[in-house]
């Protein structure tokens, strides 16, 4: 892996897609950042949303934001301490494999 890869994740793409107001909720907050921002193409984008919810409603985005990352953290361990056992298993292999062919 490049070091570029490995600290550039890249631009999320789901943040530019027009959302549609499927739901009364969703219908609710187009509305709102429609009148607010006025887009010249009607179409109100994810990006759009998260940066309006940014600047009015920081509260929000940073309870998602938290628990988004300590899942994350959790996962990572979790990865770990399994790539640990795997790793331990493998050398236990290994070393019995190797006393059969002596």
């Amino acid at each position: 892996m490049d070091a570029d890869q490995s600290t550039d994740v890249g631009e999320n793409p789901i943040l530019k897609q027009t959302v549609e107001p499927d739901t009364d909720l969703k219908n609710i907050i187009l509305e709102y950042i429609g009148e607010k921002l006025n887009p010249e193409d009607q179409n109100i984008t994810v990006e759009m949303i998260v940066d309006t919810m940014m600047t009015e409603f920081p509260e929000f985005l940073m309870a998602v934001a938290e628990e988004n990352w300590i899942r994350g953290y959790h996962q990572a361990l979790t990865d770990v301490e399994k790539g640990w056992e795997i790793d331990q298993e493998n050398k236990e292999n290994t070393k019995e494999n190797i006393s059969k062919n002596v």
